[in-house]
């Protein structure tokens, strides 16, 4: 069975379709969305069209969580979420708020979007130095908190990786289809940067030697991805886009 692994949209309809349209040429026989779907500058409820007419299995992300739990301080501090929420209007948000944490896609699949037990942990990178370093093997299996699943796939980065590790299991991030480089301040200031306006998914079949894993790299309409974010003002996503480059780097 072919898994096609998407995460992190982040309202990026224009990517997501042309993420979409590259599965079904690849015959994927599910698709797993590993969440942070419909929160950006982008388009929201177009996101939420196309999502909700494929056969998809979806889990919550931290930003789906804070579209349904946004309280009125929130939303006046935020134009971002402001324009979101009025654009999605009310069925998106509770199909949002439905969603599990996690799933087990099979018994040997597993998925999460941050770590099994934190949707905003960085399971494989370390973020102290203020750039992304991948963890220790002893340490990403202690965070896995005895998820012991022989394939984890997580998002939350943006950041496509295949780590091996020491219990025998396999960890795959699937990068971002949405949102190629970002800058966060917490818990200091870090970029997470691919370097590429390209949207990334991943491809996973067993096989008789192993997982197979392809990290997907997929041109699209960026520029139409840019203009939006250019009319929202946000001109750091504006650039994120087009660059795969976070602040100042």
């Amino acid at each position: 069975m072919k898994f096609a692994i998407i995460s992190d949209i982040h309202s990026n309809a224009y990517a997501l379709e042309a993420v979409l349209e590259d599965i079904l040429t690849r015959g994927a026989d599910h698709i797993v969305n590993l969440g942070d779907t419909l929160y950006g500058p982008l388009a929201p409820k177009a996101t939420y069209k196309l999502i909700s007419a494929y056969n998809i299995t979806s889990i919550c992300g931290n930003q789906d969580r804070l579209l349904y739990e946004a309280t009125p301080e929130d939303i006046v501090t935020n134009p971002t979420l402001q324009f979101v929420l009025n654009d999605l209007g009310d069925a998106p948000l509770a199909w949002l708020d439905d969603l599990p944490f996690d799933c087990q896609i099979t018994r040997e699949i597993y998925a999460c979007h941050g770590s099994p037990t934190n949707d905003l942990t960085y399971l494989l990178e370390d973020v102290s130095s203020g750039s992304p370093l991948v963890r220790p093997d002893d340490e990403i299996i202690r965070m896995l908190d005895g998820e012991d699943s022989e394939v984890i796939l997580c998002g939350h980065t943006h950041l496509p990786r295949v780590v091996e590790l020491s219990s025998g299991q396999i960890v795959i991030n699937a990068g971002s289809v949405g949102l190629p480089a970002y800058t966060d301040d917490l818990p200091v200031v870090h970029s997470m940067q691919t370097y590429s306006s390209h949207a990334s998914y991943t491809m996973l079949e067993q096989n008789s030697d192993g997982w197979n894993v392809q990290q997907m790299n997929i041109p699209y309409a960026v520029e139409d991805a840019v203009a939006a974010a250019t009319r929202q003002e946000r001109f750091d996503w504006a650039r994120y886009l087009a660059t795969g480059r976070g602040d100042d780097r």
